[in-house]
């Protein structure tokens, strides 16, 4: 009995023994060694973008890309995987392997796409890892020259005297575009009628013709609009000025506060990504965002740099995101 004793207490410390050090050894194969944070990138980064080449996200993804590979010395690739909302390329970022060298730009559509479908494909903000704010782009309040409309208190007046015989523009239901202008014609109480567009080329051309009578676009696609003095900018919806068009008041200055919007884009990564190497990535978007040149660039565009914004700022930022959007999705009865 002695002996049968003395060998089941020998087996349980071999087995407590090679279970730790199996514990030990996974633990120390998944965590990240400071010298593979050190040679943290050693090959390309992928930059994937849901909207298609030329759109304002892209442009700025491109400007972020060829910072990083420049400070890198390895280069950071634009893959654009448009399709289903933004859902086909949120979905690659989901599936890519949590070490770095996947990463995406998040705009409206990747809080929206997912909200919008019956069963969410995934959760936009739980299922990713925030990384970086990178910037809040603002709104352009934008009026057909053909109304005569120059102020905002002018588009109130005249669509208050005449409820449901004004159109806006977009292109289509559960855009930034729609969403933008319903917020503003909420906060304001405009009844007016949402015409969606196939082309944002076409929604110029009706707004120039005066067939729309005002759009809400993000400024990087409302200023090409304004060329010619066919449509007129009558306010911002940024929170503050833009430093591009200065003069231009803010819808909070013009007594409308609730009509503030912004679309923000960060950077994000797979799920479970490392902690470190998250930061990492996030201090070094932040080094790239402090050049002149991209500085510069984000302004001609209406946004600033985020550079003071922490991942938690960042992830704090997409929650109320969420927030907004779906209670936006639901009571525009836009849930599939």
């Amino acid at each position: 009995m002695q002996k049968l004793a003395f060998l089941n207490s020998v087996r349980r410390y071999c087995a407590l023994w090679v279970n730790t050090f199996l514990f030990c050894f996974a633990g120390l194969s998944l965590a990240q060694t400071p010298s593979e944070l050190a040679s943290f990138p050693n090959k390309p980064i992928r930059l994937i973008v849901t909207n298609s080449a030329g759109s304002g996200v892209d442009i700025t993804a491109r400007s972020l890309a060829q910072g990083l590979s420049e400070l890198y010395k390895q280069q950071v690739v634009v893959e654009n995987r448009p399709g289903a909302g933004g859902i086909i390329g949120d979905t690659f970022l989901l599936q890519a392997p949590a070490d770095g060298y996947t990463i995406g730009i998040a705009a409206t559509a990747h809080i929206v796409a997912p909200l919008l479908q019956p069963k969410p494909p995934y959760k936009p903000v739980e299922d990713f890892t925030p990384i970086a704010l990178v910037t809040s782009i603002p709104n352009l309040v934008i009026t057909s020259s053909k109304t005569g409309i120059k102020s905002l208190k002018e588009l109130v007046d005249q669509v208050h005297a005449k409820p449901g015989q004004f159109n806006f523009g977009s292109l289509g239901d559960g855009t930034s575009a729609h969403f933008s202008a319903e917020i503003l014609n909420r906060a304001a109480k405009l009844d007016v009628v949402h015409v969606p567009y196939k082309s944002i080329t076409d929604t110029y051309t009706a707004v120039w013709n005066g067939d729309l009578q005002y759009v809400v676009y993000l400024s990087p696609s409302g200023l090409p609009l304004l060329q010619g003095n066919r449509a007129i900018a009558i306010a911002t919806t940024g929170r503050t000025r833009s430093s591009s068009m200065p003069d231009l008041p803010t819808v909070t200055e013009l007594g409308y506060p609730d009509a503030t919007s912004e679309v923000n884009l960060g950077i994000i990564g797979p799920p479970n990504l490392s902690p470190k190497i998250a930061q990492r990535l996030h201090d070094d978007l932040v080094t790239v965002m402090k050049r002149a040149d991209v500085k510069e660039r984000f302004l001609t565009q209406g946004g600033v740099p985020a550079v003071d914004a922490s991942i938690a700022d960042y992830l704090k930022t997409l929650k109320e995101d969420e927030i907004l959007y779906r209670k936006l999705i639901t009571s525009m009865g836009l849930k599939k």
